[in-house]
């Protein structure tokens, strides 16, 4: 989860560093709307729980002597 911080992090710099460009290609919402902002980390995030969740789930039905006999 720290890597998705830190990307996080770098993405809304870089956002707040092109807002010139992306107030010419919105049409409704500002370049600075906090709710679009929200919403994207909120999906950021959830993916990248997802990303870690699910194959540590997966890995944690695995009996470890079963893992170790087969190698």
């Amino acid at each position: 989860m720290g890597f998705a911080g830190s990307t996080i992090a770098c993405g809304v710099v870089a956002a707040f560093a092109a807002t010139r460009l992306m107030s010419s290609l919105l049409f409704g919402v500002s370049s600075r709307d906090p709710w679009t902002y929200a919403g994207t980390i909120a999906c950021v995030i959830a993916v990248s729980w997802l990303a870690c969740y699910l194959p540590s789930r997966r890995a944690a039905t695995v009996d470890p002597a079963n893992t170790l006999r087969a190698e």
